[in-house]
């Protein structure tokens, strides 16, 4: 299978130039959706590190561009919202997120930011010994207690600089009153207080009221596109790239 695709059809998130070239590299299978950029895309396309596919395999060869704290070596590997690239040579960290166009893009943030990561609870399983195991939306798995839901968001430790990796450290739960960024839809990029969450029967997915205080506007998506970022408001860290 190739792993290009036509410029023409590539997904409009990743918003880059239609007609330049004929082909553009594809997103791997992975944990984020297919409108998920690539490595070695964002490398080219959005921060200008590489001219060509060539020199994203030698940047991504030498270990200089790290994914949630990892070691990136696949160009193909998939870029989502919220992950965390962090290129240490320049000393320049960033955070993937959407734009009020659905657009994704990389929002750069200081270090310190950079050593965390918030994530979305996909679901959670019952594993050997009663366990209970928290699966995060970009791909990891995690030990907790039950405190935690499905569509609460956490903020884990990436593991920089010695730290343990996955400790959680804050928790925003899917609950009436706390805020959350809109991930898909025509709301893509907006951020909301939870007014109200409307459950719908059958395989409809639950729709959920969001209040824009900054804008005095109520608007409404499906829970599937919502993700906590806070509780009375955004969490401080996000607050500059809001």
């Amino acid at each position: 299978m190739s792993g290009y695709l036509k410029r023409l059809v590539a997904p409009g998130s990743w918003h880059i130039p239609k007609k330049v070239q004929k082909f553009v590299m594809k997103t791997a299978p992975g944990p984020h959706n297919a409108d998920a950029m690539p490595v070695g895309v964002w490398l080219r396309e959005h921060i200008g590190l590489a001219q060509n596919a060539s020199e994203v395999r030698k940047i991504l060869h030498q270990r200089d561009i790290l994914v949630n704290g990892r070691a990136c070596r696949d160009p193909q590997m998939g870029l989502g919202v919220f992950d965390i690239v962090s290129i240490p040579k320049t000393g320049k960290h960033y955070r993937i997120q959407l734009d009020l166009r659905g657009n994704l893009v990389a929002v750069e943030i200081p270090a310190e930011s950079a050593k965390t990561r918030l994530c979305k609870i996909r679901n959670k399983t019952t594993i050997k010994g009663g366990k209970v195991q928290l699966n995060l939306a970009f791909g990891a798995n995690i030990l907790a207690d039950n405190t935690y839901k499905a569509k609460d968001s956490i903020v884990v430790t990436l593991g920089i600089d010695g730290e343990e990796r996955l400790k959680i450290v804050d928790h925003f739960p899917f609950a009436e009153g706390n805020v959350a960024m809109i991930v898909g839809g025509k709301h893509s990029g907006r951020i909301g207080r939870v007014i109200e969450i409307i459950k719908t029967s059958g395989s409809v997915p639950n729709r959920v009221i969001l209040a824009d205080d900054s804008a005095g506007e109520r608007f409404e998506t499906i829970e599937d596109y919502v993700f906590m970022v806070g509780r009375s408001a955004i969490a401080p860290e996000l607050e500059a790239s809001a």
